[in-house]
């Protein structure tokens, strides 16, 4: 019998990683899936330095090569990912990309999806905006990534109470725990249903 092909990972990520840290981790030592390289269109983003010291590579790219020209296409392309996985990306993902790559990018949300997406809303904003309508529960929601901001089917939710005296950043703790203990095994459920499909 043939060994598997090891399914590779790419993540893009605008902030400081916490999430690609732990997904590159979780799948550190998987002969199976593996995190091949990390994009981020911030320079200065902690997430660059993280995986180059998890001894993945860390790529940069500016808006003009993300949004007029094949230049990130091409580079995908190349590595050939089996899934691409935002983590904390705040751009939305260009069409040339998505046509090339269909059902295969992915993003996590801190809110229950369809409430509280769209353009703008991300971190604590969206976790301002639960606690200012006295909402009972909030979550995490990861889905597949369309051309419009929120709006891709949806794979998995979870949910945690908020609670009367929850702030912006307990609320934030809260749905970290959740995207960290869910986001990488989700992850790996979609790629393993690939595999035996």
């Amino acid at each position: 019998m043939q060994p598997t092909k090891q399914k590779k990972i790419v993540v893009f990520a605008s902030g400081s990683g916490t999430n690609t840290e732990n997904i590159i981790k979780y799948f550190q030592n998987s002969p199976e899936l593996r995190v091949v390289a990390v994009f981020s269109n911030r320079k200065s983003a902690g997430v660059l330095k993280k995986a180059h010291d998890l001894n993945i590579k860390a790529l940069y790219f500016d808006r003009e090569s993300f949004y007029h020209s094949n230049e990130l296409l091409y580079v995908l392309q190349d590595m050939d990912p089996d899934l691409i996985v935002l983590a904390g990306f705040l751009w939305i993902f260009p069409e040339n990309i998505l046509q090339r790559f269909p059902a295969k990018v992915v993003n996590i949300h801190p809110a229950l999806l369809p409430k509280y997406g769209g353009k703008g809303m991300y971190g604590d904003k969206v976790h301002k905006a639960i606690i200012e309508n006295k909402e009972k529960e909030s979550g995490i929601t990861i889905h597949y990534v369309n051309e419009k901001y929120d709006e891709g089917e949806i794979i998995f939710q979870k949910t945690v109470d908020v609670n009367q005296d929850d702030t912006p950043e307990s609320l934030a703790k809260k749905i970290h725990e959740l995207e960290h203990a869910h986001f990488p095994k989700v992850i790996e459920e979609i790629l393993q249903e690939r595999n035996s499909g």
